[in-house]
């Protein structure tokens, strides 16, 4: 038995067990994504993050990360932002720019830093992808969703409800439409333009927010005249803001926030 420091981050309530894979090599982190996620018996949390070495040169670090039911995800915004901010503020780096290599390709962190804290962390998410999926039609005044891929796959829905997040986002997860299974946005429009969003993360349920999800929600936004380039996505764990650029790549700013350091027993 041994033990494996952690630190526990969160990107807008969106909380994952981050772990220096360079330094302390996990064996079987899907296991250890369900054991360590489990808010009752273990340290509690949306999944587990893995930094490590990037094993190519085009990247200085890499990021696994896994669901809460120990499914790898290929991509999550708000865990790149808390790695940028664990790597700069425990000194593993002193840049501000930062190539993090994901199972969706390399992004590019741009850390906003005010002496040595990171205040923010504006992520390059690449460009998305449309495609035509099943349009589902809702019981409750549900419009027609849009099908978003930022590097995994989500399906953003506007509604005047958007809280049965866990009733129907439990369901369209799991549709046959989408045979990898799929990330559910539940999106409204406010009187002053922010979009209120919950989201359903494919492995995870409902998070307090989704980085990617907030970005395929903004591009849904724009692609049915509902918003412009430019949006405040307002979640259930607070605000990301999303610029979809003119060169169509899509561009998120949010928060990083450390919440503890600890260890954990590992076989």
């Amino acid at each position: 038995m041994k033990r494996i420091p952690f630190t526990k981050m969160h990107g807008c309530g969106n909380d994952y067990i981050y772990v220096d894979a360079m330094q302390h090599p996990i064996a079987d982190p899907q296991a250890c994504a369900i054991q360590w996620s489990d808010r009752h018996k273990g340290i509690g949390s949306d999944g587990l993050v893995l930094i490590d070495h990037s094993p190519v040169p085009e990247a200085d670090y890499s990021m696994r990360i896994f669901n809460a039911d120990g499914s790898e995800a290929m991509m999550c915004g708000n865990a790149s932002r808390c790695i940028g901010k664990y790597l700069y503020e425990k000194a593993l780096t002193g840049k501000t720019e930062i190539r993090l290599l994901t199972l969706s390709g390399i992004k590019i962190l741009q850390l906003h830093v005010t002496g040595s804290k990171v205040e923010s962390v504006t992520v390059d998410m690449g460009e998305p992808v449309l495609e035509d999926e099943t349009q589902f039609v809702g019981r409750r005044g549900m419009d027609k969703g849009v099908f978003v891929s930022m590097g995994n796959p989500h399906y953003v829905i506007f509604t005047d409800d958007i809280d049965q997040v866990g009733e129907t986002g439990r369901i369209l997860e799991n549709h046959p439409a989408f045979p990898q299974r799929c990330n559910i946005e539940f999106a409204q429009v406010m009187p002053d333009g922010r979009i209120r969003t919950r989201v359903w993360e494919r492995g995870s349920g409902i998070t307090q927010a989704c980085g990617t999800g907030a970005c395929a929600t903004a591009v849904a936004a724009c692609l049915t005249d509902r918003a412009g380039r430019t949006s405040s996505i307002v979640m259930d764990g607070g605000t990301l803001h999303i610029e979809w650029g003119s060169d169509n790549h899509v561009y998120m700013t949010g928060p990083a926030e450390f919440v503890f350091d600890g260890e954990i027993e590992h076989l």
